[in-house]
């Protein structure tokens, strides 16, 4: 067996473990520390993606376990933030409903319409993502190493804001053109 084959996915681990520190040392008011974690975790990201489509290491797990770590890493800076009063509770709020909706529609989906071998997530939850990684590092860096300006910070929420809610409700009219299609499939394979 090739062992070698499931290093993306033991970064994926180490990038979520991660989070335990990243969260500690941010409650600690710790953020130059904390940020040095949130950009290790990003390279990881960026380095278990790399190696899983350059070797052809990607996998079932790998797919679950990549998007799930990233979700964690903005659920676990974003709670924080929110806790400390660094962003507003309504951008906590905004960011949790968006991914509950997605996660119960294509669970939903899954296991009552059609099964899902992969989600690709789109241009719009790629740059929304994108966005809330930025917030975080920003945040983070503002209160480390680095003062921003408020504007540009307050910029910068209102845009994760109007992504978020954008990707959402892309997905959601996915989800209904996705189902329409199916179920007019269907009807049409009985005919």
């Amino acid at each position: 067996m090739n062992w070698y084959r499931h290093i993306p996915n033991a970064i994926t681990f180490a990038r979520i473990f991660a989070m335990i520190p990243l969260v500690w040392f941010m409650l600690e008011k710790n953020y130059e520390v904390a940020l040095y974690i949130a950009m290790a975790a990003g390279f990881s990201d960026l380095l278990d993606g790399f190696l899983a489509k350059r070797y052809g290491w990607e996998g079932w797990l790998g797919g679950i376990l990549d998007p799930l770590a990233d979700k964690f890493m903005m659920l676990c800076c974003f709670l924080v933030f929110a806790v400390q009063n660094i962003i507003p509770n309504w951008l906590l709020i905004i960011v949790l409903a968006r991914d509950v909706i997605i996660v119960t529609g294509t669970t939903f989906y899954h296991f009552t319409i059609d099964k899902m071998q992969k989600v690709q997530p789109s241009f719009l939850s790629k740059t929304n993502t994108a966005l809330q990684i930025l917030l975080i590092v920003v945040m983070l860096a503002h209160y480390s190493i680095y003062q921003f300006n408020e504007n540009i910070l307050n910029g910068l929420i209102y845009l994760v804001t109007i992504f978020t809610v954008s990707s959402g409700i892309h997905y959601v009219y996915l989800f209904f053109t996705h189902r329409k299609v199916f179920l007019q499939n269907q009807k049409t394979e009985k005919e």
